[in-house]
């Protein structure tokens, strides 16, 4: 199985996080979105993974490169780094990596989480996964027939055709053929607003004959805005709220309350303070005489007599004397 990851997108909703760290490599829970999805999509896959190939803008740099290598080596299989660096759409995005798109081959991009509780079945031609949602004007949907095929897809429909959510995760059987169709999109500049966009291909595809089903999923979370990555972080702390990885080594607690869940990460030392629920707190972090609630705080964050909640806090920044909602980049001092 070869696993494509298009992720060179700025995420300019996510500023100012965006700004010092690629977005799928801000971490919910305690490790990046990437991270995540990799090891959920192997987990359903059933199958063992050959390759991921992540497909990156030029200047995220070589420290997010070998990061992405070790996500792919954490899973068993090779890592491949490709480069977009004209945003021309998502079949763009995809060929950018068309020497790892072969055989049975699963795209899926970086901006989504998601739970489910189905092993894909690799011997359908194609596997589109969706969400049922109340409100499809905003998202790419696809229509069924009796037998559960995918007879149509329709772009941010205006009026209710279907309400089954596109989540940004497909497979197909034969990935050979998937570059052949995105390869005819780019020899014939077939666009849609300028950009290559995988769907018509999918329709291509479609009306060629192959079959493509719904992966239904039962829960699908965004990572696209401060807000929805602050609940994803709140539901992914639930969903792992057993497990040990949840809490780092080198922890010091003093006189302090931890509502759970929580993600402790190593080497934190939490002082006089009540921190939960669902807050997340990144490696070698100091808290004192603060409360923090549903919140992520990366890596060597100082707070300091401090209400919090609601919040997104960057690697190294500080915050002393604040009550708010906040959305710090690295390294931002608040003193009041």
């Amino acid at each position: 199985m070869q696993i494509i990851i298009p992720m060179a997108g700025k995420g300019k909703r996510m500023r100012p996080h965006t700004l010092t760290t690629a977005k799928p490599l801000i971490p919910v829970g305690g490790k990046p979105i990437v991270q995540r999805l990799v090891e959920d999509i192997t987990k359903v896959c059933g199958e063992k993974v050959e390759e991921i190939a992540f497909v990156i803008a030029p200047d995220f740099g070589k420290d997010v490169e070998n990061d992405l290598i070790s996500v792919a080596k954490s899973q068993g299989a090779k890592g491949s780094i490709h480069y977009q660096s004209e945003a021309l759409g998502t079949a763009h995005a995809i060929m950018c990596a068309k020497e790892a798109i072969k055989g049975k081959t699963v795209v899926a991009f970086a901006d989504t989480l998601f739970k489910a509780d189905f092993v894909m079945d690799t011997k359908q031609e194609g596997v589109i996964w969706v969400q049922q949602i109340k409100d499809p004007r905003q998202f790419g949907v696809v229509k069924l027939d009796t037998q559960g095929v995918i007879t149509d897809f329709i772009e941010k429909p205006q009026e209710f055709v279907s309400d089954l959510a596109i989540i940004g995760i497909y497979y197909f059987k034969d990935g050979d053929n998937l570059k052949k169709e995105l390869q005819f999109l780019l020899d014939n500049k077939i666009t849609e607003k300028g950009e290559y966009q995988l769907t018509n291909a999918l329709d291509n595809m479609r009306k060629k004959g192959v079959k493509f089903t719904p992966g239904q999923v039962t829960e699908w979370l965004d990572c696209g805005n401060k807000d929805a990555t602050v609940y994803t972080n709140q539901r992914v702390l639930e969903f792992d709220a057993n497990k040990k990885e949840l809490k780092g080594k080198g922890i010091k607690i003093t006189n302090s309350t931890i509502v759970e869940p929580c993600y402790i990460g190593d080497e934190v030392e939490i002082v006089n303070s009540v921190i939960g629920p669902h807050v997340s707190i990144g490696a070698n972090s100091n808290i004192n005489n603060s409360l923090i609630s549903n919140s992520i705080l990366q890596k060597a964050t100082k707070i300091n007599n401090s209400n919090i909640t609601n919040s997104m806090i960057g690697t190294g920044a500080q915050v002393n004397g604040k009550s708010a909602d906040l959305s710090l980049s690295d390294y931002t001092q608040i003193i009041v």
